[in-house]
């Protein structure tokens, strides 16, 4: 369906298998609206609101209007992770330039214990399949989380690289909580963040961040394959003037997020 302030790029999933494969699937789908691409080229408003966003997922992660925070989602409830430490519920008419959404069902489950993040991440990595998307889901103890939190970003937005620039980073110790994230394949590096895209929320939800580094004490990792795919686009001025198929952007977005 087609609204007067986004399009949508593409569905696909199961209705694009031969009828005979359709049962040997999961209907899983990744919801998203707009582009990571869009987002690191400084479209940082949106008129998609949380409450939309609440009837494609009970699960994601993604930003707010004017880059104000890190949202980061699981067991139905959206959480606001700010600049000033501070998380809160997001209320349904809070809007979002860029999110990722999914019903969460897990498929798999792997116990991870006492190791560090690269070690967690190949084992991850073993555990799903490269050409789809996965949402995964980490519950545990870690040693230590390194977070980040954007500030929010005034009129003319600065490219998301510049905006990231000097953001304070938070060093977590010994702390219990959640990881809500995606797995994006290489093919669709400018579509999403390439590899593993996680945030954080402590488990009294009182702060959390963008994670970009990790020791895990012990926890436990559940994956979500999806076979859907559906993006929304907006149609602001922004968005259609963005820069998004420039040769570096797969560069852009690694630094911008601390891949």
């Amino acid at each position: 369906m087609i609204s007067d302030e986004k399009s949508t790029l593409g569905l696909i999933g199961p209705a694009s298998i031969a009828s005979g494969q359709i049962d040997a699937v999961k209907t899983a789908e990744l919801y998203q609206t707009s582009l990571m691409s869009a987002l690191v080229d400084g479209v940082y408003e949106g008129q998609t609101t949380y409450g939309e966003l609440h009837q494609h997922g009970d699960f994601g992660l993604g930003t707010f209007n004017d880059l104000d925070g890190e949202m980061v989602g699981f067991d139905g409830i959206f959480y606001q992770l700010r600049s000033d430490g501070s998380a809160r519920p997001v209320s349904d008419d809070q809007k979002t330039p860029f999110a990722v959404v999914t019903f969460f069902k897990a498929d798999s489950r792997i116990s991870l214990s006492r190791i560090s993040k690269n070690t967690a991440i190949d084992r991850l990595t073993a555990a799903t399949q490269d050409n789809l998307f996965t949402a995964v889901r980490i519950d545990g103890r870690f040693s230590r989380i390194t977070v980040r939190t954007v500030r929010e970003q005034k009129r003319p937005f600065p490219p998301l690289q510049d905006a990231a620039k000097g953001q304070a980073e938070t060093i977590l110790t010994n702390v219990a909580g959640t990881f809500a994230g995606f797995r994006t394949p290489a093919y669709a590096g400018t579509l999403g963040v390439p590899g593993f895209h996680l945030h954080f929320l402590t488990e009294d939800r009182k702060t959390g961040g963008h994670v970009l580094d990790f020791e895990i004490e012990a926890a436990e990792a559940q994956l979500c394959p999806m076979h859907g795919l559906h993006v929304e686009l907006p149609q602001s001025e922004n968005f259609l003037n963005a820069k998004l198929s420039s040769p570096d952007m797969a560069q852009r977005i690694a630094a911008a997020e601390g891949s």
